[in-house]
């Protein structure tokens, strides 16, 4: 059968595969959120002293963080649904480890297995990247980023739940479960994407940046406990330094790098990921402060008094809001674009925390200020992953994601050590337990600001859509225009924007089913476009041109001396200077 849609043919499964790969993101989610209600008690339940506790979040961290690129080029190269069903079964494994320990190197051996999950944020995004109509693709990337925060707001208070009433091992039996549910479902709903990128995996880039990883988030995630100007933090970030130098030289001199850095370096890019790093640190500080103002004991004079339970419904509705925030920043983006819709997302962001600076003294506010951070958070995490697919070619898509994830990461985990420092040297001595004071709490608040000031700067800094990069044309694809007649076996049409009108100077690139380039063409200044196949088969159409954003498209050719006629249409308007 020949396919002819402008669409690929997967596109009568998307109802299923959106909800189904947003699970992912919520799977994993639950997974980071697990051992929030139980922090305090970790070294009670493990036997051992608080600074070796630490190492059970500090080892999710750390393999999440190294995970995440890694997995995204993984997928490029060896298909997406495969890794992110790799990713979520080293996690089951991993939990289950957890689920059967309370010796702290088998925990902490469990969440390292646990981290590797994060790759399922990228992984997803690529997936539906490359299956979902241009129509839905807005709103499901905005739901998928979003399921992080959505997954963590709904875990916190069952968490609480279930480790204030029953062993806090089952916290692990539920998370293997889920895991195990996630599995099955994209098994059973999400086909495999066929976009692969050309090249091998580069097995030396990996280890460069897992060490330069390893070497920096180490003192930021350890410095409080270590000393900020200690030997060991200070020699850690210098080697960090070092390692990130060399594996650039050599990324850059490499033809198929595990970051493609010349493509990182674009300013759509750059600034994205920059803009997440502050994301990440204004998400992390809220899921920091509120719970613990919440628990604390009137009796301090500013604590609110609430149960583990109550304190995580009342900051509930910070992952709530972000889920409900999907369509409607897939409205705005329509309308107006990923750019305007993260520089409104940081500006809520900044009101809530502006607002939580003089609204901490009722529980009713602390869910009023969930509420408001929400919609911010939601709808500047919703524009990340379209900022980052409008800007890199759609093979690079898993990659380029899992490194807007890691920057994401970076921001929580710096986020996690300058707030646990300020709270600790502003805390006060109470019966030999230091208890966070109102001080402390507002410099968190604040920092959270500044961070979101930084982030609107680096939002207002991106490229407006017609400063994208022009493409260049070979002689070869020139001279391909002008053969367009001459073909007898392969694909021909129009490539066309949003209105129907033509796009000229369009490339496009015929993949096999392997993943490797068979043809390349571009389109004249009607739209029109031909490429031959090399043979009967199953391919993918990609399109890019500037001003728009990139298509793949499925198709097969039966083989026989005739052009199959597929018009490709390009998400968004042309954009006039």
């Amino acid at each position: 059968m020949t396919h002819t849609t402008n669409e690929p043919p997967t596109r009568r499964t998307s109802g299923a595969v959106v909800p189904v790969l947003a699970f992912a993101g919520i799977v994993v989610a639950v997974m980071q959120t697990l051992l929030v209600p139980v922090i305090k008690d970790l070294p009670q339940l493990l036997d051992t002293e608080p600074s070796n506790a630490t190492w059970v979040l500090t080892s999710t961290l750390l393999s999440g963080a190294v995970a995440t690129p890694i997995m995204g080029r993984l997928g490029d190269l060896y298909g997406k649904r495969r890794m992110l069903i790799l990713s979520l079964a080293v996690m089951v494994v991993g939990a289950l480890i957890s689920a059967f320990t309370s010796d702290l190197l088998t925990m902490i051996a469990g969440r390292t297995l646990q981290g590797f999950a994060m790759g399922a944020i990228p992984l997803g995004i690529g997936l539906m990247r490359d299956m979902l109509p241009r129509e839905k693709l807005g709103s499901a990337m905005a739901l998928m980023s979003s399921s992080i925060g959505v997954g963590g707001g709904l875990a916190l208070p069952l968490a609480a739940l279930v480790a204030q009433h029953a062993d806090w091992h089952a916290l692990y039996y539920g998370a293997a479960g889920l895991g195990v549910l996630s599995i099955t479902l994209t098994l059973l709903v999400v086909p495999e994407s066929p976009m692969r990128a050309k090249g091998t995996f580069d097995v030396l880039g990996a280890v460069g940046l897992s060490a330069g990883l390893v070497l920096f988030l180490l003192p930021i995630t350890k410095g409080s406990d270590w000393g900020w100007t200690s030997a060991t933090t200070l020699g850690l970030f210098g080697a960090s330094a070092l390692v990130f130098f060399l594996w650039g030289v050599m990324e850059l001199r490499k033809q198929a790098p595990l970051v493609d850095l010349r493509t990182t370096a674009r300013p759509a890019v750059l600034f994205t990921n920059l803009a997440s790093i502050m994301v990440g640190v204004s998400f992390y500080v809220v899921s920091l402060v509120l719970p613990q103002l919440l628990q604390l004991p009137k009796s301090t004079g500013y604590g609110l008094g609430q149960s583990m339970v109550v304190a995580g419904l009342l900051v509930a509705p910070l992952g709530l809001t972000m889920m409900f925030t999907a369509p409607v920043y897939a409205r705005l983006s329509a309308k107006y674009g990923p750019k305007v819709t993260l520089i409104l997302g940081m500006l809520i962001i900044g009101i809530g925390y502006g607002a939580g600076l003089g609204l901490m003294s009722a529980p009713w506010q602390s869910a009023l200020i969930a509420v408001i951070l929400g919609a911010g958070i939601g709808l500047a995490y919703s524009s990340l992953p379209a900022l980052i697919v409008g800007a890199v070619p759609a093979s690079e898509t898993g990659a380029a994601n899992g490194l807007n994830t890691l920057m994401r990461s970076i921001g929580t985990s710096v986020s996690s050590a300058v707030v646990g420092m300020v709270l600790a040297n502003t805390a006060q001595n109470v019966g030999g337990v230091a208890i966070p004071t109102m001080h402390g709490f507002h410099v968190s608040f604040l920092i959270a600001t500044a961070a979101v000031a930084v982030g609107l700067l680096m939002a207002l800094f991106l490229p407006k859509p017609n400063r994208a990069p022009q493409l260049r044309i070979s002689s070869e694809e020139e001279a391909g225009i002008a053969r367009a007649e001459e073909v007898l076996r392969g694909f021909r049409g129009r490539v066309l924007d949003a209105e129907g009108a033509p796009v000229a100077r369009a490339k496009v690139t015929l993949i096999d089913r392997r993943g490797r380039q068979a043809g390349a063409a571009v389109s004249g200044e009607d739209g029109s476009y031909v490429i031959a196949v090399p043979a009967q088969g199953a391919y993918v159409l990609a399109a890019r041109a500037a001003g728009y954003g990139p298509l793949a498209s499925a198709a097969t050719h039966p083989g026989e001396e005739r052009a199959v006629s597929v018009d490709l249409a390009l998400p968004g308007d042309a954009v006039t200077a």
